[in-house]
């Protein structure tokens, strides 16, 4: 499926946890970006009950946590423990997807994984969720890559975590946040990005790299407009998520969107694709910063997860490609969509990423 941008609706929704390209929404009246959000940094108020979409487990614990990244930005996370486990361990950090919260399918994988024996760590990227950071609903190709560099600053802290043995997974956007983690710090031992998206690619050029040189030219003066808009309102404006009901003509991946961010089944009040979306222009910086350009540096193992009927499935092929070593796999789930491998526990590869972990975190 190649998805043109139309001429004249060119300004990004930085929506999804990965529709990067498909409605053009800049708000007439932008909305304020005051209200419920944290304060000079530091973390928002965390939520001790357990509010995730879904169950706890009783083999593991589970408790929340709060570290800095470079920026001084504090990030909320959960982190969850093997009731059984002793010594130093072995541990993840976790994120995504794109837009999503930690008590989405990021905390699935975490509380997982830790039920197979890892300490894990799920966490809010900056200036998302209960996690600090002015002005609220900014994504970064830098700091969203910073936020994994950081969580493995806070583990490698703990005294039950072997700082030798620490892996990364990385969900949908946030899958290429991790692999650009990867290719940076070196601490990063084993990655698995699942049904990962390249944020910078699909922004600047469209799905199926379908957007011309003009049209990127209209996209970012449009966006600049929205800047010029937002200095003068003093407000910055939201790109908006999902919408609350759909008109029966979406493509099929809006409608699995919808599915999960939008019903009982992955709705969460904190998801920005459930709510109000990524500020407009935030897509700027992606339109200038590869997030891929060193993927063939990595040296650590690298597992790419996605599914065989997922429209993004190109995305992982392609950086699949870029990847060098013995050490790098590719992983394509029969029949999955993108969104199937957020939450349906028959799907996800549960017992190939334990495995790959444990022969990499040794």
């Amino acid at each position: 499926m190649r998805m043109r941008t139309i001429r004249g609706l060119l300004t990004i929704g930085l929506v999804l946890g990965s529709l990067a390209i498909f409605s053009v929404r800049v708000p007439a009246a932008a909305p304020s970006s005051t209200g419920n959000h944290a304060k000079d940094g530091t973390a928002m108020h965390l939520e001790q009950q357990w509010d995730k979409t879904f169950p706890q487990s009783d083999k593991v614990t589970h408790q929340k946590v709060t570290f800095r990244n470079r920026y001084g930005i504090t990030l909320a996370a959960d982190l969850y423990r093997p009731r059984q486990g002793t010594g130093k361990m072995a541990a993840i950090a976790v994120s995504g997807p794109f837009g999503a919260v930690k008590e989405q399918a990021s905390g699935l994988y975490a509380q997982t994984m830790a039920e197979r024996g890892f300490i894990t760590l799920a966490f809010d990227p900056s200036f998302t969720g209960e996690s600090g950071g002015q002005p609220r609903h900014v994504a970064s190709p830098d700091i969203n890559t910073e936020d994994f560099c950081a969580a493995v600053d806070y583990l490698t802290t703990r005294e039950d975590v072997d700082a030798g043995r620490i892996g990364i997974i990385g969900i949908c956007g946030f899958g290429g946040m991790g692999i650009n983690a990867a290719a940076m710090d070196t601490r990063i031992k084993a990655t698995v990005a699942s049904t990962m998206y390249d944020m910078s690619r699909v922004i600047a050029n469209g799905y199926f790299d379908a957007m011309s040189e003009d049209e990127r030219h209209a996209l970012r003066t449009r966006l600049n407009e929205q800047r010029t808009a937002d200095a003068r309102s003093g407000h910055i404006a939201s790109a908006g998520g999902l919408p609350d009901t759909l008109s029966g003509d979406e493509p099929a991946f809006v409608k699995d969107y919808y599915d999960y961010y939008k019903t009982r089944r992955g709705y969460h009040p904190r998801s920005l694709n459930g709510g109000s979306g990524w500020n407009t222009t935030s897509a700027l910086s992606f339109m200038t910063m590869p997030l891929l350009a060193y993927a063939g540096e990595i040296r650590s193992a690298v597992l790419l997860i996605h599914g065989e009927k997922a429209h993004s499935r190109y995305f992982s092929e392609d950086a699949f490609k870029k990847l060098r070593g013995d050490n790098k796999e590719l992983l394509i789930i029969p029949q999955a969509s993108h969104v199937d491998l957020y939450d349906r526990l028959e799907i996800i590869p549960w017992e190939k990423m334990e495995s790959f972990f444990r022969t990499h975190l040794q």
